[in-house]
């Protein structure tokens, strides 16, 4: 018998399996995918097409841009821009959605804005606290 990529031809892929990772408020969550050994983190929300991403981290700072911003869409934006509902947030939001774009990381980010990583992570941060409490106020109004 011959074997193709280590399997037998008769042998399927290994089927994904998919659990919800984090859920959020307003149907918004991150789902996790995992296939053999690979696992990727779908971002889902109403009204936006599904991202995936290589860590649970950066899907989730995705997720916190996305509160931040009262929600937005890739769509329509080509490859190389940014929704508009992220340029008018301003330097921090700008700076999270940044650091969740492939191959961008906090050097990148600190050496296009001229800045120190330290600052960036603190944009970051301020980013991630919002998006807590915009979650919290929606779950105290029992709005999601």
């Amino acid at each position: 018998m011959s074997q193709t990529n280590d399997r037998t031809e008769n042998e399927q892929p290994a089927a994904p399996t998919e659990s919800v990772h984090r859920d959020y408020v307003l149907d918004v969550r991150i789902v996790e995918l995992t296939t053999g050994d690979d696992t990727v983190y779908r971002f889902e929300a109403p009204h936006h097409a599904g991202l995936e991403f290589e860590d649970a981290e950066t899907a989730e700072l995705y997720a916190d841009v996305y509160f931040d911003v009262n929600g937005f869409e890739e769509a329509g934006t080509g490859e190389r821009g940014v929704p508009p509902e992220i340029i008018q947030a301003g330097r921090d939001t700008l700076v999270g959605y940044f650091l969740t774009q492939p191959s961008v990381d906090v050097e990148w980010v600190a050496s296009y804005y001229g800045e120190k990583p330290e600052k960036i992570q603190r944009y970051a941060n301020r980013v991630r606290k919002r998006a807590t409490e915009i979650r919290e106020g929606v779950a105290e109004r029992n709005v999601g």
